[in-house]
């Protein structure tokens, strides 16, 4: 991949939708989520076309706060997991990425929480709100270990969401599409906390 990605969120569709693109505008990516299940369940396309499924990422439970998101293939191998530290993450966003055996590969933490608290507190005034994302533009470090190899940085926007995704230390591809789609489902379960 080539680095810098760019994340792109639309804030105001009735369906969420990702995209991501690579530092030449190509796309690697897109989502558009469905309403209303029970059960998340979401499909990774190779575009906006949606002619090719790249994988399908799947809630192991109905609702919990400990849930773990799995990633398979279309052909339906196992390709990786995420999962939110449950009371951990009240505080500071907090989620882990595991590989095909469960192990934990990479972590993924908020850098100051400090601005997910502010974001709640301002995003909550109305009409005023609507401008918490000019103000507050939090910052995310990919961790193996203790080593930052990525970082993700929201960049202020008003009507859709936008972050960048930096490469830190070298990640083996087949690693960096697992941390992507960690980001994607991030991003899809934090968007309400800025």
């Amino acid at each position: 991949m080539n680095f810098p990605l760019q994340l792109r969120f639309k804030i105001l569709a009735l369906a969420p939708q990702l995209f991501v693109e690579d530092a030449q505008g190509g796309t690697i990516c897109y989502v558009k989520q469905k309403l209303f299940r029970l059960r998340e369940k979401v499909e990774v396309f190779s575009d906006s076309t949606r002619s090719k499924l790249l994988c399908t990422i799947q809630a192991d439970r109905i609702i919990d706060f400990n849930a773990c998101y799995v990633f398979h293939a279309p052909d339906g191998t196992l390709m990786g997991k995420v999962r939110r530290k449950g009371m951990r993450s009240l505080w500071s966003a907090h989620y882990e990425v595991l590989d095909g055996q469960g192990d934990v590969a990479f972590s993924i933490r908020e850098d100051n929480p400090l601005v997910k608290v502010a974001d709640g507190i301002f995003g909550e005034i109305p009409i005023i709100g609507l401008f918490s994302g000019y103000l507050f533009n939090p910052r995310y470090s990919i961790l193996r270990g203790e080593e930052k190899v990525m970082s993700m940085i929201k960049h202020r926007g008003f009507l859709e969401s936008r972050f960048e995704i930096v490469q830190n230390a070298p990640v083996e591809e087949s690693d960096q599409m697992s941390v992507i789609l960690s980001l994607l489902m991030f991003v899809l379960l934090e968007r309400s906390r800025g």
